[in-house]
C-alpha cells in the first residue's frame, strides 16, 4: 500500500520567532490519522517558553506571555515529552509529516540542547526519518508554478480545508491532508517507500536551496547563502 493511503502523523509547532537557533516553543501538537482520514490520536502542548513572547508571534498563533505562564508546562518538562513522542512515531516507522521541517524539527532540535535532553536523532540513532515535508514535495513536483507556497496556499491549491491556522493541531491535520492529495496527484511520488521519499527530500531540498541562493546571488545578495540541510539544520559549533 502506497504510504498516503496509510496511517501517517502530523507534528507542528507554534513559537516565539523564526531563529531556530533562539526561539522558542510555544505550543506543539502530534496527530495520529488513519487511512480513512480520521484523527485516531492527538496529543498537544502548550509551554511557558521561559521568555517573553513577542507581539508579532501572539498575534499569530494567539497565545500572549500571561497565558503561557499562566496555564503552560515548564519548557523542559513539555520538550522532553515532545521529544520522546516525536521519537517514538519515527521509531514505529510511521511517516511523520511536518511542513516546513526544517525549521519545527530544527528549533526542537536546539529546545532539546538548550535544556539538556536528548535529540531525537539520538534518540532514534540517526537522523529523523522518515518525515514527508507537503512544502519540499510540492516544489519538487510542481517547481515553477507561482505563488506562495505557506500551508494555507498549498490547503487552497490541493483542496484542503484549514480550519484555524496557525493553531498547532489545526495545521498538523492539515499537512496530512495535503501531503494525501499530493499522492493521490503525483504517483511517482506516491509510489516511493518512505525511505526512499525522504531519501528524495533531502537531495530536492538541497536543489530547492541551491536554486534560491543563485537566485539571491544574483539578483539582491552576492553573499546569501542559503541552508540546505534537510529535515535538521546542523547545529553551530
Amino acid at each position: 500500500m502506497s504510504w498516503h493511503r496509510g496511517t501517517l502523523v502530523g507534528f507542528d509547532l507554534e513559537t516565539t520567532g523564526t531563529d531556530v537557533e533562539s526561539d522558542r516553543i510555544v505550543t506543539a501538537a502530534l496527530v495520529r490519522l488513519d487511512p480513512d482520514g480520521t484523527v485516531a490520536e492527538q496529543r498537544t502542548w502548550l509551554l511557558d517558553p521561559g521568555v517573553v513572547i513577542p507581539e508579532q508571534a501572539s498575534a499569530i498563533h494567539g497565545i500572549g506571555t500571561d497565558h503561557a505562564r499562566k496555564h503552560g508546562t515548564r519548557a523542559v518538562s513539555a520538550v522532553e515529552e515532545i521529544a520522546h513522542a516525536v521519537g517514538e512515531v519515527l521509531r514505529s516507522g510511521v511517516p511523520l509529516v511536518v511542513m516546513n521541517a526544517r525549521y519545527d524539527l530544527s528549533l526542537l532540535d536546539r529546545e532539546c540542547r538548550r535544556y539538556g535532553l536528548k535529540s531525537v536523532e539520538e534518540r532514534v540513532g540517526g537522523a529523523p526519518s522518515p518525515v514527508i515535508d507537503p512544502l519540499v514535495i510540492d516544489k519538487h513536483v510542481d517547481k515553477y508554478r507561482k505563488g506562495k507556497r505557506a500551508l494555507q496556499a498549498l490547503c487552497d491549491h490541493y483542496g484542503v480545508t484549514l480550519d484555524g491556522a496557525h493553531d498547532a493541531t489545526a495545521d498538523a491535520v492539515a499537512a496530512v491532508r495535503v501531503v494525501r492529495r499530493m499522492g493521490e496527484r503525483h504517483r511517482p511520488v506516491a509510489t516511493l517507500p518512505p525511505g526512499e521519499l525522504h531519501a528524495l527530500q533531502v537531495r530536492a531540498a538541497a536543489e530547492q536551496s541551491a536554486s534560491l541562493q543563485a537566485y539571491l546571488r544574483r539578483t539582491t545578495d552576492p553573499a546569501a547563502v542559503v541552508e540546505s540541510a534537510w529535515p535538521v539544520i546542523p547545529r553551530m559549533r
